[in-house]
């Protein structure tokens, strides 16, 4: 029998464990979330090669009059709408969905013609 209540107290001690962890884990999205959501930032493309960089280059802050923001995502699978991609596009460095730089993302999962 004791070496049952062994077993019992290292399984809670193992679930108190992942607990703290998962816990400090979603503390710290937050807070990198939060982070991110209060400065500004400025999309630089120096060194992007596309005609369209200069035209991509401009701030994005959080104050923007827009129902989608800059969130990490970068490509067509990770998008809902032909609007959203080019929303994104024109306000989010980094993204990778005008393959052929002709300002049209995502021809062939949403925009295409």
């Amino acid at each position: 029998m004791a070496a049952a209540g062994g077993a019992v107290k290292r399984l809670l001690i193992i679930a108190l464990i992942g607990f703290l962890g998962w816990q400090a884990h979603g503390a710290w999205n937050r807070a990198t979330l939060a982070s991110q959501e209060s400065e500004p930032t400025v999309a630089s493309y120096a060194d992007d090669e596309s005609p369209r960089a200069p035209e991509r280059a401009r701030a994005f802050t959080a104050s923007d009059d827009s129902r989608y923001q800059c969130d990490g995502r970068t490509h067509c699978s990770q998008m809902h709408s032909c609007e959203e991609a080019t929303w994104f596009i024109n306000h989010c460095p980094g993204t990778e969905m005008d393959g052929n730089h002709d300002g049209v993302p995502c021809e062939r999962q949403w925009c295409g013609r």
